[in-house]
């Protein structure tokens, strides 16, 4: 299972909201770059990057951090927030990102995440965010009618590499994960799921990995930021 350490951007700066609150945003380092530098320092395999201003604006925001993030680590990333079109899409990939996450299209327009999948095989991620099973999309300030396990099955069989399932509820609050929706949305479908919300301990970590389902990997942000998870030893844990 591959741990994924979060680096949300917000005008530039390395930040952690509560529950996706813009208004309730801890900065944790002012150069993302040199963040994700620490971060490859200890061994991570990938990094998980989140343009939140983009998230809401509908367009690429925090782009010069992202760059700059790229051309400083050699570490595989994905990127979400903001990409709601080929032509973002097609940017990014071009800048070196491994994989591009789309939230809110996936329920606006579904065909777009297919259509991305089938050009560039292995590099298009969805990014479900749900609030008590439903979808929430633009930033997480909409919550939709869309049961979150369902839009995962949707995408079945069109090529997407990942599945990032958010439990907005347990994102950023030190609460734990969402052990057993994560797990049922992971037992649901064959496309990998990625963990997201709450991972807070190496005892939320080894529950994830315990839970019967064939996780890809969990996202954890605020923990490694506030100390409660050290990198390197989770990283340890989850290849042991």
């Amino acid at each position: 299972m591959i741990l994924y350490p979060a680096i949300d951007l917000k005008d530039g700066k390395a930040v952690r909201l509560l529950r996706g609150d813009m208004d309730k945003a801890t900065v944790f380092n002012d150069d993302p770059a040199a963040q994700a530098l620490e971060f490859m320092a200890s061994g991570c395999e990938w990094l998980h990057l989140v343009d939140l201003n983009g998230a809401f604006a509908g367009e690429p925001v925090n782009a010069a951090a992202v760059e700059a993030i790229l051309k400083q680590t050699q570490t595989p990333a994905q990127l979400g927030g903001g990409i709601r079109d080929m032509a973002t899409i097609e940017m990014w990939l071009s800048k070196g990102l491994a994989r591009v996450i789309l939230g809110t299209v996936a329920v606006e327009k579904p065909e777009l995440v297919r259509e991305a999948a089938k050009a560039f095989p292995g590099k298009i991620a969805v990014g479900i965010d749900a609030k008590d099973g439903k979808v929430a999309t633009k930033g997480w300030a909409e919550v939709t009618d869309v049961d979150a396990v369902e839009l995962a099955k949707s995408f079945e069989n069109d090529g997407v590499a990942a599945i990032i399932y958010t439990d907005i509820n347990r994102d950023g609050a030190m609460q734990g994960p969402n052990v057993e929706y994560t797990a049922a949305m992971a037992n649901a479908v064959t496309i990998p799921v990625i963990a997201s919300g709450g991972v807070s301990s190496l005892d939320d970590l080894k529950a994830l990995r315990d839970c019967g389902a064939p996780l890809n990997g969990a996202i954890s942000g605020r923990a490694l930021y506030d100390g409660a998870l050290d990198l390197k030893q989770a990283l340890d844990t989850l290849k042991g």
